[in-house]
């Protein structure tokens, strides 16, 4: 089976925007590839974190990976700080990448804005780190949304002048993977930002803990126009609210936007809206109870995550040894 590796920010517990536009395609890959599924906590840190929330926040975000669908029996679920061939391998990459390659990351310009001289240098050599991350296993897939793919561009760059100036064929090649439609979800209140946990207001997101009444009374809340439903897809252009709504009751009930339409269309919005809410409360309320049975004993998580770090340490520490090796490194006894 092709190997796949995918990593996740220890935000807390995820929005429905991370489960709908990530994790919940995440699930199915278990079936019919090698799985790798890493909380990138190094990659946290390229901005400052308060330390007790990062610890919290990990945990959060692993027991919402379990909760969603994560089978440490089918997959290796850990914490990148666990395995340190990341942090190893990402310092001979730094040594590999090209500052002209770095520069034209867009990502690193987004995130720094125009106070980039007080950005950390981790956060610019941040696609370093995430070659790396891909690479310490041999890994070939990995699924990618549109903001990511720059990244994965510069990672195969990385693999190639690598084995190139060494003489090797030792790194593969990387693809993206696509696995059914990655929902697009956007804020609650402006339907032309997409949902976030950075966002100040918590009625912008549904949070996958979110009880049946928070999240009706945030579907209610959610911004939308005076019109009624479309019934076409064409209808929703220029109505961001709208093409959101009936974008999440789709992915939600796994069906096309077209279809939501063809049975919504010419109604109003708090009809339409009963129907989200209930059905996003049918789908999230057995997540939430499991994460919340999860949470109420850590250590478990500890412990899962540390077994799952020892089968990454398996795959990666032989790769990053011969990466050394190959480096002219004087070997450890």
């Amino acid at each position: 089976m092709q190997r796949v590796f995918s990593g996740i920010q220890p935000s807390g517990v995820p929005t429905l925007g991370n489960y709908l536009g990530a994790i919940r395609n995440w699930v199915p890959m278990q079936d019919d590839h090698d799985c790798i599924f890493c909380v990138v906590d190094l990659h946290a840190i390229t901005v400052w974190q308060d330390p007790k929330q990062l610890t919290q926040q990990t945990r959060e975000m692993a027991a919402a990976l379990l909760a969603c669908g994560l089978d440490p029996r089918k997959c290796i679920l850990f914490v990148q700080s666990h395995v340190r061939a990341h942090a190893q391998l990402a310092w001979i990459f730094n040594c590999v990448a090209r500052l002209g390659w770095l520069n034209r990351m867009t990502q690193f310009k987004d995130k720094a804005g125009k106070d980039r001289e007080n950005a950390s240098a981790g956060l610019y050599v941040y696609p370093n780190l995430m070659a790396a991350d891909i690479l310490a296993y041999h890994a070939t897939r990995v699924p990618v949304g549109e903001d990511q793919k720059q990244h994965l561009e510069l990672a195969n760059d990385i693999a190639q002048k690598f084995n190139h100036d060494y003489g090797v064929t030792f790194f593969p090649a990387i693809e993206p993977l696509i696995r059914g439609v990655a929902a697009r979800v956007m804020s609650l209140r402006d339907g032309t930002k997409k949902m976030s946990k950075s966002d100040p207001s918590d009625q912008s997101r549904i949070n996958l803990t979110d009880d049946p009444d928070t999240i009706a009374l945030k579907i209610r809340r959610a911004k939308t126009d005076p019109l009624p439903l479309p019934e076409h897809v064409s209808g929703l252009e220029g109505r961001p609210e709208a093409r959101n709504l009936v974008g999440i009751l789709a992915a939600i009930t796994d069906t096309l936007p077209e279809n939501v339409l063809r049975e919504h269309g010419g109604k109003g919005f708090a009809q339409f809206k009963e129907v989200l809410a209930e059905a996003l409360v049918a789908h999230l309320s057995p997540i939430a109870a499991e994460i919340r049975r999860l949470l109420a004993d850590p250590h478990a998580i500890d412990a899962a995550l540390h077994a799952g770090a020892e089968r990454a340490r398996a795959i990666a520490d032989p790769i990053v040894a011969r990466t050394q090796e190959i480096v002219g490194f004087l070997p450890e006894r």
